[in-house]
C-alpha cells in the first residue's frame, strides 16, 4: 500500500475530528465537547496505529521487492558473465585454429614454391629432351625415306590404305557372320511366307501384249479402207488419232500410236467397219463415236470387276476408271492391270501372314502403278503421278506413302510399304512376266560385264540367266577370300546405281587356287 495515501487518510480523519469537536462544543457544551475530544483522540490513535501498520507493511513489501530485484540482477549478471566467458573461450579457440591454418598455408606455400621451381626446371629439361627426340625422329625419318625411296606422306598414305583394307576385311568377316546367322533364321520363314502367297495368288503366267495388227478378210478390203484418193484412211486417222499403215503384209493393216486406248479404239472401229461393209467418212465418224462410248463403258466395267474381285471397298469412281485404262497399258510387255492385281494379292497375303494391315497392303499394291494410266498426258514419273492421284481421290496417307516408296525413291515408312515393294519385284521378276527389246537386252548384258571388269583383280565376267546373274572369276594371287566378298558387294552396289533392270541381279564372285606341276 502507498504510504502517502495512508498519511492523507489520517490527516483527513484528524481534521474531521476537529471539525466535529468544534461543532459539538458550540452545540452541547463542555461535556459533550470533552466526549468528542476523547473520541477524536481514540480515532486519531487508531488512525496512527493503522498508519504505522500500513507503513510497516509497505516497507516490508519494498524491501522484499528490492531483495527480489537484487537477486534477479545478480542472476542476470551471472548469466551474462557466463556467456561472455563462453564467447571469449570460442574466440580463443578460433584464433588458435586460424593460427594453425595460417601456419599450414605458409608451409604449403613454401612447398608449392619449391615444387614450382622443380617443375619449371623439369619442364626445361623436357623441352631439351623433346628437341633432341624431334631431331632424332627427323633424322630417322630422313634415313627411312632414303632407304625406302618413299616420302613420309607416301608412306602414310600406304599405311592408311593398308589399314582401310584390313578394316574392310574385318568388317566383311563380321558382316558375313551376321548375314549367315540372319539368313539361317529368316530365310526359311521368308521363303515360306512368299511361297504361300504365290501359291494362293491366281495370277496369269502368260505375258499379254498390245495387239497392233488388224486382220482383214481379204486383200480387197485394204483398198476399201484406203478409199478414193485416200479419204477413208484419212477420216479414220483423224477420228481415232492413230497412224494406219497399209503395207505388203497380207490381209492385215498395222496401227501405230503411243496411246494404247486410241490404238484399241481404232482396232475395234476397223473390225466393225469390215463387218458392216459400209466404209465412207460419215460412217467412219459414226462407228468411231459408237466404239468410243462402248470402250469407255468397257473400261469402267473392267475397273469395277477388278474392285469386286479383290473385294476393295470405298474406291473413288475416277480411280475405278483409271484402273480400267491400265488394261490397255503394258510395261516390258507385261499388262499393267494384271500386274497391279498380282501385286495387290501378293502384298495382302504376305500382310496377313505377318499380322499387319492387309487393307493398306492391297490398296497400295492395286494403285501403285495407277499413274501409268495418265503418264502420257501429264508430266512426271508414274510413281509421283500415282501418289498425287490416290491423295486427290481420298486414299489414306499410309497408302500414298507405301506407293511413294515402291521403287525406293524414299525410305520405307511402314512394313506394308516393304511388302508392296517385294510384291512388285516378285510380279515383275517371275519367269515369263516381262519381255525386253533385243537391243536393250544386249546392251544390259554388255554393261553388266563392263561393270565387273572395271574392278581390280577381275579376270573374267559372264552374264547368265538372261542378265539376272553375273558370275565373276577373280585372280587368286591378287584377291583373297575375304576381299572377294568385298568385291561382290561393291559390284552389286555399282550395278544398282548405274543400271535400270527388272527384278534383281545375282552377283557371284569365284576365286579358286590352282597348283600346276609337270612331271618330266
Amino acid at each position: 500500500m502507498n504510504i502517502g495515501l495512508v498519511i492523507g487518510m489520517a490527516s483527513l480523519v484528524l481534521w474531521a475530528g476537529v471539525v466535529i469537536f468544534y461543532f459539538l462544543k458550540k452545540k452541547t457544551g463542555g461535556r459533550a465537547l470533552f466526549k468528542a475530544h476523547e473520541e477524536a483522540k481514540e480515532i486519531l490513535s487508531g488512525a496512527k496505529a493503522e498508519a504505522e501498520k500500513v507503513t510497516q507493511k509497505a516497507a516490508l513489501e519494498v524491501k522484499e521487492k528490492y531483495l527480489n530485484f537484487e537477486a534477479e540482477f545478480e542472476r542476470q549478471t551471472r548469466d551474462k558473465r557466463r556467456k561472455i566467458s563462453e564467447m571469449e573461450r570460442r574466440l580463443i579457440n578460433k584464433e588458435e585454429n586460424l593460427d594453425r591454418r595460417f601456419q599450414a598455408l605458409e608451409r604449403k606455400e613454401r612447398d608449392f614454391s619449391s615444387k614450382e621451381r622443380r617443375l619449371f626446371q623439369r619442364e626445361k629439361e623436357l623441352d631439351i629432351q623433346e628437341e633432341t627426340i624431334n631431331a632424332l625422329i627427323k633424322k630417322q625419318t630422313e634415313e627411312l625415306e632414303r632407304i625406302s625411296g618413299l616420302s613420309q606422306e607416301e608412306a602414310k598414305n600406304q599405311l592408311i590404305k593398308k589399314l582401310e583394307e584390313e578394316a574392310k576385311l574385318e568388317a566383311v568377316q563380321v558382316m558375313r557372320r551376321i548375314e549367315e546367322e540372319t539368313r539361317e533364321k529368316g530365310q526359311a520363314m521368308a521363303r515360306e511366307i512368299i511361297s504361300q502367297a504365290i501359291q494362293r495368288s491366281a495370277a496369269e503366267h502368260v505375258v499379254e501384249t498390245t495387239v497392233s495388227v488388224v486382220d482383214l478378210p481379204s486383200e480387197d478390203m485394204k483398198g476399201r479402207i484406203i478409199g478414193r484418193e485416200g479419204r477413208n484412211i484419212r477420216a479414220l486417222e483423224l477420228a481415232t488419232g492413230v497412224d494406219i499403215i497399209v503395207d505388203d503384209t497380207p490381209e492385215a493393216v498395222i496401227l501405230s500410236s503411243f496411246d494404247p486406248i486410241r490404238r484399241e479404239m481404232a482396232r475395234l472401229a476397223i473390225q466393225k467397219l469390215v463387218i458392216d461393209g459400209r466404209i465412207h467418212p460419215a460412217r467412219i465418224e459414226e462407228i468411231v463415236e459408237t466404239v468410243k462410248t462402248d470402250l469407255e463403258q468397257e473400261i469402267k466395267q473392267e475397273g469395277e470387276s477388278v474392285i469386286l474381285e479383290l473385294r476393295v471397298q470405298n474406291v473413288h469412281p475416277e480411280l475405278v476408271k483409271l484402273l480400267g485404262k491400265l488394261k490397255y497399258r503394258t510395261s516390258y510387255g507385261q499388262n499393267v492391270l494384271q500386274h497391279s492385281k498380282e501385286v495387290a494379292m501378293l502384298a495382302a497375303l504376305m500382310a496377313k501372314e505377318l499380322g499387319v494391315d492387309p487393307q493398306v497392303a492391297i490398296r497400295a499394291g492395286l494403285f501403285h502403278d495407277i499413274g501409268k494410266a495418265v503418264d502420257k498426258e501429264v508430266e512426271g514419273t508414274h510413281t509421283e503421278l500415282s501418289v498425287e492421284l490416290v491423295k486427290k481421290y481420298g486414299e489414306s496417307d499410309k497408302v500414298a506413302q507405301a506407293i511413294a516408296s515402291h521403287h525406293r525413291d524414299v525410305d520405307f515408312p511402314s512394313i506394308e510399304a516393304v511388302l508392296v515393294q517385294a510384291a512388285d519385284t516378285l510380279s515383275a521378276a517371275r519367269p515369263g512376266a516381262r519381255r525386253e527389246l533385243l537391243e536393250t537386252y544386249i546392251k544390259r548384258l554388255e554393261k553388266l560385264e563392263e561393270i565387273a571388269h572395271s574392278f581390280d583383280g577381275v579376270s573374267k565376267a559372264f552374264a547368265l540367266q538372261a542378265g539376272r546373274e553375273i558370275r565373276i572369276i577373280v585372280e587368286s594371287q591378287r584377291v583373297s577370300d575375304d576381299r572377294a566378298a568385298v568385291v561382290a558387294k561393291e559390284i552389286a552396289q555399282k550395278i544398282k546405281n548405274e543400271l535400270d533392270y527388272p527384278g534383281q541381279i545375282k552377283v557371284t564372285v569365284i576365286r579358286e587356287m590352282r597348283a600346276v606341276e609337270y612331271a618330266r
